[in-house]
């Protein structure tokens, strides 16, 4: 079983990760982590040198590594869905959980965060901050509702979501798999 938790920054991504591997008794890994240990740099830092486009190729490059990894809660970064099919890849080598949040209570947590956000740079006011967060996560939308659970992110039980997991796979691997006629 592969599970991959993707949600718009400050949904909570590595903190539900956690929680579900230790339920489901899985590995957990962090794809933020994943980067900044091979890359050696801190993904801020990155971000400063270099550019997004390159970090958004990296990135899909290091996803699709995990499918060498079994039994494992991946958490991806907040973009990851968005970019290089990682979307489309991920609901096909795995299960995808979309922590679902609105725009007021990202920018608490994002607010509340001691972790530095790149895309966050120059955004002090928290009107400008509201604005950015629900026009971004309107737009990431579009790849965030394709994930295979959807689950409110304010108030998450890790008992009931570790049952849908559990529920949904059951399903899919009742379902014949097609073959193409040759």
């Amino acid at each position: 079983m592969r599970i991959y938790i993707i949600g718009y920054m400050g949904s909570g991504k590595s903190t539900v990760s956690e929680k579900l591997a230790k339920k489901l008794e899985l590995l957990r890994f962090d794809l933020d982590e994943l980067f900044e240990q091979r890359f050696r740099i801190d993904i801020n830092r990155f971000f400063e040198k270099y550019d997004e486009t390159l970090f958004r190729k990296l990135e899909s490059r290091l996803l699709k590594e995990t499918i060498l990894l079994n039994n494992v809660v991946i958490a991806t970064g907040g973009g990851t869905p968005c970019f290089y099919n990682n979307m489309e890849w991920m609901k096909q080598f795995g299960i995808t959980i979309y922590l679902e949040m609105n725009p007021k209570s990202l920018v608490n947590r994002i607010q509340a965060s001691k972790r530095k956000r790149p895309l966050m740079r120059g955004k002090s006011s928290a009107d400008q901050l509201l604005e950015y967060v629900h026009n971004h996560l309107r737009n990431r939308n579009i790849w965030y509702s394709q994930a295979d659970i959807i689950i409110k992110g304010e108030s998450i039980d890790v008992n009931d979501l570790a049952n849908r997991i559990l529920a949904f796979q059951a399903d899919k691997s009742s379902k014949p798999s097609i073959q193409p006629i040759e």
